[in-house]
C-alpha cells in the first residue's frame, strides 16, 4: 500500500507582528522568515514524521529549490514533482501576531496549473488500495477525485482553503474528508460539532469525517459512532501548520492500522507540539517526539466515544 500527495507547494513569507494589519493601515514587521511550506507540502511531511513513505506529486516554479529540499530531507519522495521554471512557484503571505494566531493570504501559482495529462501520468503509478490525499490548494480536485476512485484509490480529501465550489465536489466517493470548524459550518451551515458531524455523515454515510476544533479539540465519526478528544493545554507560538499536522498523523495512524480513537489522540499529541513551534514544516514533529509527548502528558487528555444523534434530532 503505498500513499500520494498530490498537493500544493508554497513558499511561506512569514512576518511576526504585533497584532494583525488593518484594511488602510500600514505597519512594520518585527521579523520575516521565509520557510517551505504548502498545505500539501505540510501534509506529506507529516505522513513521512508519522512514519510512512510517501510521494509527493504537484508543480513548481522559480526559486522552488527549497521545497524540494524540504521534502527530500525529511524522506518524502519527490520523483513525481514536475518544474515550469517559466512561472512564479506558489507562495503564501503569513502574518503571526504575539498570541500565536495566524493570518494568512495565498497566491496560487504553479499549484493552479495541473493538468488532466499530468494527473493521469500521475496516479498511473499507483494501484488500486493505495492511498491518495488531496487539499483545495490545486485546481482539477473534483476531476482527481473522480479519476483516483475510477482507479480505486482510497482518497482522503482537506476542503481548505474553503470555497463554494466544494459542495459541487463529488464528496461521496471520499473515504476521509478533514475539515476545520470555519469549513464545516461553510458546508453544513451548523455550528455544533456533533450537529455537523451528523449532517455530513447522513450526506456521506461511506466517507469517515475529521472535524477539528481548535482549542476545543477534535472530533471523528464514522458514521454510526463519533470519538472526541480534547486539546492539550500548551503555550501557543504559531498555529500555522497545526491543521496539516493533525491530518497527516491522523492518517498515517489509521493507515497503520490503528483505532480511530488511537489515531486521534496521536494527531492531538502532534499537533499540541506543532503550536509551540515557529513555522510551517519545520514545527512538525516526527514521532518519537510525539510519543514522547503523550508518555510526559498522561493526565492532559479527554476522550470519550458514543453514538452518533441523528441529523433530525440535532436540528
Amino acid at each position: 500500500m503505498r500513499i500520494l500527495c498530490l498537493g500544493s507547494l508554497n513558499l511561506d513569507y512569514s512576518y511576526r507582528v504585533e497584532r494583525f494589519v488593518r484594511p488602510g493601515e500600514t505597519m512594520e514587521a518585527d521579523d520575516l522568515v521565509l520557510r517551505a511550506g504548502g498545505k500539501g507540502l505540510n501534509q506529506s511531511i507529516a505522513l513521512a514524521k508519522s512514519g510512512k513513505k510517501v510521494f509527493h506529486a504537484g508543480i513548481v516554479g522559480r526559486e522552488s529549490d527549497l521545497l524540494l529540499a524540504e521534502l527530500i530531507s525529511n524522506g518524502v519522495d519527490t520523483s513525481l514533482i514536475r518544474r515550469k521554471s517559466e512561472l512564479e512557484t506558489g507562495h503564501a503571505i503569513i502574518q503571526v501576531s504575539k498570541s500565536g494566531e495566524n493570518s494568512i493570504l495565498i497566491y496560487g501559482g504553479t499549484n493552479r496549473t495541473l493538468t488532466l495529462e499530468y494527473i493521469d501520468e500521475v496516479l498511473h503509478h499507483f494501484e488500486p488500495g493505495d492511498t491518495i490525499l488531496l487539499q483545495n490548494e490545486v485546481n482539477l480536485i473534483p476531476e482527481i477525485i473522480n479519476e483516483a476512485a475510477r482507479r480505486r484509490l482510497r482518497i482522503a480529501f482537506n476542503a481548505a482553503p474553503i470555497t463554494s465550489a466544494v459542495l459541487s465536489y463529488p464528496l461521496h466517493l471520499l473515504d476521509w474528508l478533514m475539515v476545520n470548524e470555519v469549513e464545516a459550518a461553510a458546508l453544513t451551515g451548523e455550528e455544533d460539532p456533533l450537529a455537523i458531524a451528523s449532517v455530513l455523515s447522513r450526506r456521506y454515510p461511506d466517507t469517515t469525517h475529521v472535524l477539528t476544533l481548535g482549542k476545543s479539540g477534535s472530533l471523528v465519526t464514522d458514521g454510526e459512532y463519533y470519538f472526541r478528544s480534547s486539546a492539550y493545554q500548551v503555550e501557543t507560538v504559531d498555529t500555522t501548520a497545526a491543521g496539516d499536522t493533525f491530518n497527516g498523523y491522523f492518517l498515517g495512524s489509521v493507515l497503520s492500522g490503528d483505532s480511530i480513537l488511537k489515531a486521534l489522540t496521536l494527531a492531538t499529541a502532534a499537533s499540541a507540539i506543532c503550536v509551540m513551534r515557529a513555522g510551517a514544516a519545520a514545527s512538525i514533529p516526527n514521532l518519537q517526539e510525539v510519543i514522547d509527548f503523550q508518555a510526559e502528558h498522561t493526565n492532559g487528555l479527554e476522550t470519550d466515544y458514543s453514538i452518533l444523534p441523528s441529523a433530525e434530532a440535532t436540528e
